[in-house]
């Protein structure tokens, strides 16, 4: 069947994303073909966009969506026609008004979740989730600081962080995004862009620094991270908005306090299907429990141009999801 993609045929700005018609073939073995409704956009469509996270071309952008399953292949267990799903994990394709996908890379949404907001929460939520409860275990009282608290991630993280008891000190680069990092709350903001992070951690914090540091920008905020760790501290890197981080000497991190220094990804925290559906299980508890999902602007998916030109310029707040025309 027919259906609109947003295609690259090669590495390069906002302008090689190409709106397309291709064909989605019938599932086989153990796919599924999902009906798209939303699309979740996300930093890391980007790298795959600009060809720092290399991928082989041509290819559909996007890991994020929800929609209807329409077609099954014939070894398909646990997923039948007429299901809502969401999937975040899977192979790349999701900007498209339908998709393949292998049906254990699919998760069922409950009916109190829309479409919209599994787009708009499922890979900002599920990265959330392993990093505050798996990659460093939150505890009550742990002081942590999180980079650009007023996007995606870190919006929903600050919400579950104080769920889980922690007190949250967030970067952000306006007044704007302080007021809705507040509004969803985060204890103290620091605005990267005209202060000293380091410098006001430290304040906060008596001299003592945060105890974890959750930094998905990269390049520009790398050594105040590690300047406002606490001794043992972990630096928890999951992103590069700004750039990659330049090559670290294993001596500065002994220098720095024994500091501990990870690089997790969401496909390794919730590569198995298990680890999937628990990941998922934990986000819906959290937004039933109080974790408010912050959909900041929808396109339509032949805008997705425009999206990306919003993100990498800073001036997204919370999350954004194209619709299919």
């Amino acid at each position: 069947m027919k259906t609109q993609a947003i295609n690259i045929h090669s590495h390069g700005g906002p302008e090689v994303l190409l709106a397309e018609e291709v064909n989605i073939p019938a599932p086989v073995q153990d796919e599924i073909r999902v009906r798209v409704h939303a699309v979740g956009v996300n930093f890391i469509d980007v790298y795959h966009r600009t060809g720092l996270y290399p991928v082989q071309l041509p290819a559909t952008l996007g890991l994020e969506g929800a929609g209807v399953v329409e077609a099954v292949g014939d070894e398909v267990q646990g997923l039948a026609v007429g299901d809502r799903v969401g999937y975040c994990t899977g192979a790349l394709g999701a900007y498209a008004g339908c998709r393949l996908l292998k049906s254990n890379k699919a998760v069922r949404l409950p009916d109190d979740v829309s479409f919209e907001q599994a787009a708009a929460v499922l890979l900002k939520g599920m990265t959330a989730e392993y990093l505050i409860r798996r990659v460093r275990p939150t505890h009550v009282g742990d002081v942590v600081l999180f980079h650009a608290i007023a996007g995606g991630v870190g919006l929903i993280a600050c919400q579950w962080l104080k769920q889980l008891g922690a007190v949250v000190i967030g970067t952000v680069g306006s007044e704007e995004k302080a007021e809705l990092a507040r509004a969803h709350g985060c204890d103290h903001v620091i605005f990267y862009g005209r202060e000293d992070v380091a410098a006001a951690v430290r304040k906060l914090t008596d001299g003592a620094g945060v105890s974890v540091a959750y930094d998905s920008v990269g390049a520009t905020t790398f050594e105040g991270t590690l300047n406002a760790l606490s001794q043992r501290g972990m630096f928890v890197s999951f992103g590069n908005a700004s750039g990659p981080v330049a090559p670290v000497a294993p001596a500065l991190l002994a220098q720095k306090g024994s500091l501990f220094f990870t690089r997790p990804t969401l496909m390794n925290y919730c590569g198995m299907p298990e680890e999937l559906r628990a990941s998922a299980d934990a986000l819906f508890f959290a937004l039933r429990t109080g974790v408010k999902i912050n959909i900041g602007s929808t396109l339509p998916l032949s805008q997705a141009a425009k999206a990306h030109r919003a993100l990498e310029s800073r001036q997204t707040i919370g999350s954004t999801i194209l619709l299919p025309d």
